[in-house]
């Protein structure tokens, strides 16, 4: 293979890469890697190129989606404590619920935050949810701060001996500073063991503008969570 006769189908990778809103230097950056190593590799006998490009391009994508799943880590003593935060209507109470289920049926027990003071009715689909999948949900209203809900919800995950707290919390925007002030102040309380940025999956590239964003005002190693 060689650059003349792999530059055609580069371009067709190029261009369906970017209609999947796929970021212009992870492109950029993708068609390199795999032009060099086509040429590097050369054609092995018994495939014929297009297959041998095909194996290529598949394992550079597998490389660049992370290669591996990131599992939960658990501590080895007391809870292990999961903050959720992400923007508004990506379904951050609906996942609480799924992780905690997930949770759940690897023997974990578990316990609900409920930190969404502000949007209607969030505290109650929270709840429900919880009694739906027999999961305990702590609970302080609307009138009490997310931060002192965060120390509350704690004190009692720890009284009631519990795997795995995991709390919920209020949507907000980037350009919202008091929002994020008030998130920072419920991480300093919870001292989670995982900080999971819930994202919608049609988001695409600026799913990783927000990732950021969320790194660089929390200062650690927020995770994704489609």
């Amino acid at each position: 293979m060689t650059k003349e006769n792999i530059a055609e189908p580069m371009k067709d990778i190029r261009r369906a890469l970017l209609e999947a809103y796929v970021s212009l230097p992870v492109v950029r950056k993708f068609v390199q890697s795999v032009s060099d190593q086509a040429v590097r590799m050369g054609v092995i006998r018994g495939f014929k190129p297009d297959q041998q490009l095909v194996k290529i391009v598949h394992d550079e994508l597998v490389k660049v989606m992370g290669g591996e799943v990131s599992e939960i880590q658990f501590v080895k003593s007391g809870p292990t404590v999961i903050l959720l935060a992400g923007l508004q209507g990506v379904g951050k109470t609906t996942v609480c619920a799924k992780l905690a289920y997930y949770l759940k049926k690897q023997g974990k027990s578990c316990m609900l935050i409920a930190g969404d003071v502000y949007r209607p009715a969030a505290i109650d689909q929270l709840v429900i949810l919880g009694e739906r999948i027999g999961v305990p949900i702590y609970t302080a209203g609307t009138e009490v701060k997310p931060a002192d809900i965060a120390k509350q919800g704690l004190k009692e995950t720890k009284i009631n001996n519990v795997n795995v707290v995991i709390m919920d919390t209020a949507g907000r925007l980037q350009v919202d500073k008091g929002m994020m002030d008030e998130l920072k102040d419920v991480k300093r309380f919870l001292n989670p063991t995982e900080t999971l940025l819930v994202v919608d999956a049609m988001t695409g590239q600026e799913a990783a503008c927000n990732l950021c964003a969320c790194r660089h005002l929390l200062r650690d190693n927020t995770s994704f969570y489609q």
